[in-house]
C-alpha cells in the first residue's frame, strides 16, 4: 500500500483528494496546511509520495519540496498548481519534484499521475509538459516523460454561482435562500454539476471546479 501526505491550504481540497486516494488504495498518513507543516509531516511519516500545492503559506511549495527532497530523499514529491508556465514548472522540477500536475486535471488523473510517480516515472500535466524539456538520460539523450491532460466542461454561470456558494459549506437550503431560488432548483443544478464534472458529491465537485479555475476560495 502506497503511503501519501497531502499538503494544501484548503481543507476541502485535502479532504476530497484524501478520499480519492483512499478509494484508490493509498494510505493517507498525513495532511499539511502550510509549507513548514508539509516538511514536518514528511520527516515524521516518510511517505512514498508527497502531493504538495505550489502556493502554500509560510513556506512555498517549491521551498517545501526542496527541503523534503533533502531530508527524505526516498519520498517522491508531486507538485500541484494552478500554474503551468515555464518558470513555475522549472522551479518545481529544479527543487526535486518528480511530477507536476496542473489543477485542471481530473481527480482520476491526479491519482494516476501520483501512482506513476511512485512507480518511478516522471509525470507532467500536458500543459506543464509544454513548458518543460524532458530530462537528459545518462547517454545524453532525452528521456520520455508521461503526461496527463483534461477537458474543461461547460458549466453555466448559475452553476458556477451554486458551486461558489456551496464551497463555503452552507446547506442546500441556505444556498437556495442566498440565490433566491428553490431548494429543488439548487438540487437540479447540483445534479447537472455532478454530471458535468464527473463527481459523486459536493466536496469532489468543488475540488474539480477549483482545479479548473471555475471558482476560487479565499
Amino acid at each position: 500500500m502506497l503511503r501519501i501526505v497531502i499538503a494544501d491550504d484548503h481543507t476541502m481540497v485535502r479532504e476530497a483528494l484524501g478520499q480519492a486516494f483512499e478509494r484508490a488504495g493509498f494510505a493517507v498518513v498525513g495532511e499539511a496546511a502550510d509549507g513548514e507543516e508539509a516538511v514536518a509531516q514528511a520527516e515524521r511519516h516518510r511517505p512514498d509520495v508527497m502531493l504538495v500545492d505550489l502556493s502554500l503559506p509560510i513556506l512555498s511549495g517549491v521551498e517545501a519540496a526542496r527541503r523534503i527532497v533533502g531530508l527524505v530523499p526516498s519520498t517522491a514529491v508531486v507538485m500541484l498548481s494552478m500554474l503551468s508556465d515555464e518558470m513555475a514548472v522549472s522551479s518545481a522540477l529544479d527543487a526535486g519534484a518528480k511530477g507536476y500536475l496542473v489543477k485542471d486535471c481530473t481527480t482520476a488523473e491526479i491519482v494516476d499521475g501520483v501512482t506513476r510517480v511512485a512507480a518511478g516515472e516522471r509525470v507532467l500535466s500536458a500543459s506543464a509538459s509544454a513548458s518543460a524539456s524532458p530530462p537528459r538520460s545518462e547517454d545524453g539523450g532525452r528521456r520520455a516523460q508521461a503526461t496527463v491532460g483534461s477537458v474543461r466542461p461547460l458549466v453555466s454561470k448559475r452553476e458556477e454561482e451554486v458551486l461558489r456558494i456551496m464551497a463555503t459549506g452552507v446547506s442546500i437550503t441556505e444556498a437556495a435562500d442566498e440565490l433566491y431560488i428553490s431548494v429543488k432548483t439548487v438540487k437540479n443544478h447540483l445534479s447537472s454539476i455532478y454530471g458535468k464534472l464527473d463527481s459523486h458529491d459536493r466536496a469532489q465537485a468543488v475540488l474539480k471546479a477549483m482545479r479548473m479555475g471555475l471558482i476560487q476560495l479565499h
